[in-house]
């Protein structure tokens, strides 16, 4: 179903909040990376009401997840992150955000957008934050039809000089486990992944188990997939988009 990644040249991760993508695919960002695949982030939130540390005055957690999201990109080899600055916690699917995602799919012209599932996954509720649906959603609506039609948010077009793009393929995380379609082997890749979310210390430092945990649930992937034992994978919903 899924493209070969020898015709892809860019990917588009686009999530609610600053670790999301590092939760669901970093492992596969790296592999992709690694492979000469230029990889951008887009977090659709600066994880505002995040954090554990009530000693850290609200105003700054922006800036601190913003750094960390930096740093754990750079740590599996992403430079471009695009923050759109929208209210964690308080997403909805507008045609404004509809149009600042078709704004930066316009910029990046991926062939390939992972975001997360719009379909609430109902054997890992925490999964299917409401935040993370409606990130979905609103990302589906600008892949199709949003960033493709010229007549879609024309400002796009006549003040910015954006040219619409089509997105051949969307790749979707975290939604219930019977959509699953396409698994990614990163056993190789558990450091570079560790790496990437201790980088988001405000939300990981009492994570003791980190590495444990991340192990239990990419092996849990990698067995729906058929994978020999002790392999790690990260698990999507791949569609089609472009036809």
């Amino acid at each position: 179903m899924a493209l070969p990644n020898s015709e892809v040249e860019r990917v588009l991760v686009v999530v609610a909040h600053p670790d999301d993508a590092d939760f669901a695919s970093s492992g596969t960002v790296a592999t992709w990376v690694e492979a000469g695949i230029a990889v951008s982030y887009c977090c659709l939130t600066d994880g505002d009401a995040g954090g554990f540390d009530p000693a850290v005055p609200r105003s700054e957690i922006p800036r601190i997840r913003q750094a960390e999201q930096r740093a754990a990109a750079a740590e599996v080899g992403v430079t471009d992150v695009h923050f759109l600055g929208y209210p964690d916690g308080r997403l909805e699917v507008s045609i404004a955000l509809r149009r600042d995602i078709s704004r930066v799919i316009r910029q990046v012209r991926p062939q390939r957008v992972i975001t997360q599932s719009p379909e609430r996954n109902w054997q890992r509720i925490y999964a299917s934050h409401p935040d993370h649906l409606l990130a979905g959603e609103a990302t589906l609506r600008a892949v199709y039809p949003d960033a493709r039609n010229p007549f879609a948010h024309p400002e796009l077009l006549a003040d910015e000089g954006l040219e619409p793009w089509t997105v051949a393929e969307v790749w979707m995380v975290a939604g219930p486990a019977e959509l699953l379609n396409r698994y990614v082997d990163v056993t190789d890749k558990l450091d570079r992944k560790v790496a990437a979310l201790r980088a988001h210390e405000s939300q990981t430092a009492h994570m003791e188990d980190l590495e444990k945990f991340l192990s239990t649930w990419m092996g849990a992937q990698a067995q729906l997939a058929g994978f020999e034992p002790g392999r790690l994978a990260e698990g999507y919903h791949v569609i089609d988009s472009q036809g």
